[in-house]
């Protein structure tokens, strides 16, 4: 019966501070998780952002070709113009 007695005093003075303590760890670390989250929501957003240009390079490309085209038209008529000079 003493036993009992001792195994509940060491129970509460030794193994409750101590999970107690650890619980509290856990809650503060889940706390913190919420700003990160908004944090790289905003931060995500933005990027995405960034992104949304991404469609015009392909007008970009076409503009690119198509000015590389009348460069090398121009290229071929100036070397018909030198030619005959």
């Amino acid at each position: 019966m003493i036993l009992w007695w001792i195994g509940d005093i060491v129970l509460l003075v030794v193994v409750l501070p101590v999970v107690a303590a650890l619980l509290y760890g856990v809650l503060a670390a889940a706390r913190s998780i919420v700003p990160s989250v908004r944090q790289i929501t905003g931060t995500a957003a933005a990027a995405s952002k960034d992104l949304d240009a991404t469609a015009l390079l392909l007008t970009t490309q076409d503009q690119v070709t198509q000015t590389v085209a009348g460069v090398a038209n121009y290229g071929g008529s100036l070397d018909v113009i030198l030619d005959d000079a």
